[in-house]
């Protein structure tokens, strides 16, 4: 089972649309996957159709009870696919930075629960509030790639530099860094400020950026008032076409790792 952590300390800038995306994609290559939605405001729970707010169960139980591999897979919703499942989100997990987070032993959470359930997927993606918290500390932990979306403006890059000092003040005295791989998004390529800030991000981190860039593309938005990922939405779309390239590049790195 591979886990990738998608992660930025900026809001809007394709975190859920790129786990969706890319969950998509693996899942139309035939692996089993499953989301983990760790964003309070819940999106990605809400971009399949589920009301966390009327659930039982969400990731937020896994902070407050030792759970089971049983009780963990009670906890998960099915989506409209058969190949992707999701544990949902609720507004709770915005208290747990200030009921738990001085608690010993929090940051590994996430990683005790999926390799529980391990043998039941192929494939984890975990989408990441824009704050630096248990949550976020918990998701990078869990990590066996981190992919960094960023969107394609200045203001964006500084974002950015607070993530990759972040992981550095995570990385501490573990022997293996942090994998992670940075994901050009938003770009438009008639605009100066997309352009200069693509260039940017090459010269300043070189070969932890994807080569490609994920294009400014309508369809992302239309695909997520369907509910449907954007490859099933708009199989032909240059969006899908972007991902699907994305997704290879990490695959090949996965096989690198």
């Amino acid at each position: 089972m591979v886990v990738w952590t998608i992660a930025n300390q900026k809001g809007g800038v394709g975190k859920t649309t790129t786990t969706i995306a890319l969950a998509g994609l693996l899942a139309e290559r035939g692996n089993k996957v499953l989301l983990i939605d760790t964003d309070p405001h819940a999106s990605l729970s809400y971009y399949f159709g589920i009301e966390s707010e009327d659930l039982d169960l969400s990731v937020y139980d896994l902070f407050v009870q030792v759970s089971s591999k049983e009780q963990i897979l009670q906890s998960l919703c099915p989506t409209q696919y058969d190949n992707i499942d999701i544990l949902p989100a609720t507004m709770g997990l915005a208290t747990l930075d200030r009921s738990l987070g001085t608690k010993g032993g929090m940051g590994l959470v996430l990683k005790k629960a999926i390799n529980k359930v391990a043998g039941e997927y192929d494939y984890v993606l975990m989408d990441c509030p824009p704050v630096l918290g248990v949550l976020m500390v918990n998701a990078l932990a869990a990590a066996d790639r981190i992919v960094v979306p960023v969107q394609t403006e200045f203001l964006a890059l500084k974002g950015l530099d607070r993530m990759i000092k972040t992981m550095e003040i995570m990385q501490g005295e573990q022997d293996d860094p942090f994998q992670f791989t940075i994901v050009p998004t938003m770009f438009d390529k008639r605009t100066k400020a997309s352009l200069l800030a693509y260039k940017k991000l090459q010269e300043v981190y070189n070969n932890k950026v994807w080569p490609g860039v994920i294009p400014v593309d309508t369809n992302f938005r239309n695909a997520s008032v369907a509910q449907k990922v954007p490859s099933d939405y708009a199989a032909n779309s240059r969006g899908t076409f972007a991902y699907n390239s994305l997704l290879d590049y990490l695959l090949n790195q996965s096989k690198k790792q």
